[in-house]
């Protein structure tokens, strides 16, 4: 399928399908840029009009800032103007996520990332304080990131409500996983809602998301184009076939942390981008075999 960046508006600031990318390592668990150069261009040549750089997907808690910086650079400098390149600049510390934010945009990024801040659960203030001033660094359009599950703590309702005020928060990542509280947000906002679970793809566009920020896409990203065309022009049954049979896909790549089984998943598929960093270990074979099986039951053709 083609790519999708025909289909970005002010309704869809990023595009419609962006990967979490993943960062490649040499064997010594080294920055390897060609291969993430190499990498981005495919993944935008097969469809994605969305890149992420260092998010948790690109196991941003282990790359210095000089590594950021540099895998930024090699990444817009592969896909030039074909999509959009959001850097992860979010870190417990406003201050450091500020520096960050002003070296993604010197680097060439299109958008930040933010995560709220992981472990420190601030109050709903803090958070308010926190991305007002990292988007307040830079002129760059802002996604915030909406995990409570791997960072302790929520944007509240109210909060994204407030924080939409702000001209340059316009869109979201929401792995909330709470259908009923982003109803509540797309029906008092402007925000420009992404899919942060590859499980609830197709229900978050079904409630008004306009994309989705996907792992799975490292390996299937023209069946979620194919998705989002569908849902698009109104083949709800086809977008549905669609979701159903990615699941297996889905569930494969998450049944330990989704970084380690999307490098698997690429080794599988004959595009090995190389270890990941400790604390994560990589997949062992068991779980690789059993992530071959998930692949195939979705349809992906292995190498």
């Amino acid at each position: 399928m083609g790519s999708l960046r025909a289909m970005t508006s002010p309704a869809a600031p990023f595009g419609r399908v962006l990967t979490a990318m993943v960062t490649p390592f040499t064997a010594e668990g080294e920055l390897d840029l060609d291969r993430a150069a190499s990498l981005a261009d495919s993944l935008v040549a097969q469809g994605n009009d969305g890149l992420v750089v260092s998010g948790t997907t690109g196991e941003s808690p282990t790359t210095s800032d000089e590594e950021k910086a540099a895998l930024l650079r090699a990444v817009v400098d592969a896909v030039g103007d074909r999509a959009h390149v959001l850097a992860g600049v979010g870190t417990n510390d406003t201050r450091h996520s500020t520096e960050l934010a002003r070296a993604a945009e010197k680097a060439g990024a299109t958008g930040l990332l933010v995560v709220t801040p992981y472990y420190s659960k601030p109050p709903q203030e803090g958070l308010v304080a926190h991305v007002e001033t990292v988007a307040g660094a830079t002129a760059l359009p802002v996604m915030l990131y909406d995990i409570p599950g791997r960072t302790g703590v929520a944007l509240h309702t109210e909060t994204l409500v407030r924080l939409a005020e702000h001209p340059q928060v316009v869109a979201v990542k929401d792995a909330k996983d709470d259908l009923a509280a982003t109803s509540a947000v797309l029906a008092r906002t402007d925000l420009a809602y992404y899919c942060g679970t590859d499980q609830l793809n197709l229900p978050l566009l079904a409630i008004g998301a306009v994309g989705m920020v996907s792992v799975i896409s490292h390996v299937v990203t023209p069946a979620l184009v194919e998705m989002v065309r569908a849902y698009d022009t109104g083949d709800v049954a086809r977008a549905r076939e669609l979701h159903l049979r990615l699941q297996p896909v889905s569930t494969g790549m998450f049944r330990t942390q989704g970084v380690i089984l999307a490098k698997a998943a690429l080794a599988l598929l004959g595009t090995p981008v190389g270890p990941v960093r400790l604390p994560l270990v990589d997949a062992t074979d068991e779980q690789r075999a059993l992530l071959a099986d998930d692949l195939a039951a979705g349809g992906v053709t292995l190498a």
